[in-house]
């Protein structure tokens, strides 16, 4: 096993709480259970990881597994009440199509009293995934490829996100749409569901919102007014994005990761959250964006020449990327008092938020221009 005084502070706890709970787990009928390489990067907001090696022998055969260890967040933090049970299924479920690549889940376990809160195991893919900070847009392995390079990856990406909306099983799109308090109204439709939701977590956050609250509200009252008619549920990400992939050394699409907010919805919410995180790593930066990466106009001509579907036709996409800055800038409001009551200078922690909420702006006078050049 593990020798837990190997590492210190809370990666020896977890290092002895698993030498003490895997091996039954992971392989009931091996032997010499060890696990070693043990890391665990400072605990997120939204749940803790740890990387490590397993190795046993099973039938006189030596076996050996890098893994993964998701462990759920205690409580609400940012966005969604945590469930780590939850995607890691959505991550079995929509792995088993194709372009979809995602992790094989090893293990789940609801019992909190395991490792303190309910966790999953998931292999661990080699490659290497784009960094937010510092963006890669800027600095980093993406800033090392060619113009060329750069493209094909960014085309990969936009083709496995395609593979994401091509999924119909009517099975995966049940268990999607089964969110905790989510109506069943056939009635209402499924961006409708999607921004009550919105409109309810702003409830519950709003009186927290250190940036831009103003023009968060005006955001929301934007959305809610003007509410595409769309009645597309097909499979939402949620968090579709280059950083959230990882590429293998031919720049092909290893795995997606992070599906935390999937759920059913127009596929627009995704090329939306798209576009806009695109110009929050890069223009909302100062930056400009690299050889080889489109602009939104060409992202979105790309994803349709790839076989993808927008939903939303004469509205546009402005109304999904003015809904994904609205987000953000709660997710962000939300980090950035996390961040300061866990010491970071609220400089630093606010600089997110106000990122945020100026691209919310941007967005909400595209929209009006949009919308005041509609017949």
């Amino acid at each position: 096993m593990t020798d837990p005084n190997a590492v210190k502070g809370q990666d020896a706890e977890l290092a002895a709480a698993l030498a003490e709970q895997l091996p039954a787990r992971l392989a009931p009928g091996g032997s010499d259970v060890a696990i070693s390489a043990l890391r665990a990067p400072s605990a997120g907001y939204s749940g803790r990881t740890a990387f490590f090696t397993a190795s046993w022998h099973e039938d006189g055969v030596a076996v050996r597994r890098d893994l993964v260890l998701r462990m759920q967040s205690p409580d609400h933090q940012l966005f969604v009440q945590p469930d780590a049970l939850r995607q890691a299924e959505v991550m079995r479920r929509l792995g088993a199509h194709p372009g979809v690549p995602t992790p094989e889940i090893v293990l789940t376990e609801a019992d909190p009293d395991v490792l303190g809160t309910p966790f999953y195991l998931m292999d661990r893919i080699e490659g290497r995934v784009p960094s937010d900070v510092p963006s890669w847009h800027k600095q980093g392995w993406t800033m090392a490829l060619s113009a060329a390079e750069r493209a094909r990856m960014h085309d990969n990406a936009l083709a496995a996100l395609v593979a994401v909306h091509a999924i119909e099983d009517p099975d995966d799109l049940a268990f999607l749409a089964r969110n905790a308090g989510e109506e069943s109204d056939a009635e209402v439709t499924a961006l409708r569901r999607h921004v009550d939701q919105l409109v309810a977590w702003h409830a519950w956050c709003g009186d927290e919102l250190r940036i831009g609250a103003d023009t968060i509200g005006r955001g929301l009252e934007v959305l809610v007014a003007s509410l595409p008619p769309t009645t597309a549920a097909g499979v939402v990400w949620g968090d579709a994005r280059v950083g959230n992939m990882c590429f293998a050394d031919d720049l092909s699409v290893a795995a997606l990761f992070d599906w935390e907010t999937a759920t059913v919805g127009p596929p627009d919410i995704d090329v939306g959250w798209w576009l806009m995180f695109e110009r929050y790593l890069c223009e909302a930066l100062g930056f400009t964006r690299p050889p080889g990466m489109p602009d939104d106009e060409q992202i979105v001509q790309r994803y349709e020449e790839l076989g993808g579907r927008l939903s939303a036709g004469v509205v546009g996409i402005d109304y999904f990327t003015l809904l994904a800055a609205v987000t953000l800038s709660l997710i962000t409001n939300r980090l950035a008092l996390l961040l300061e009551r866990d010491g970071l200078a609220p400089d630093i922690a606010r600089s997110y938020p106000t990122t945020a909420v100026s691209l919310v702006e941007r967005y909400l006078h595209d929209h009006t221009i949009r919308r005041s050049s509609l017949p």
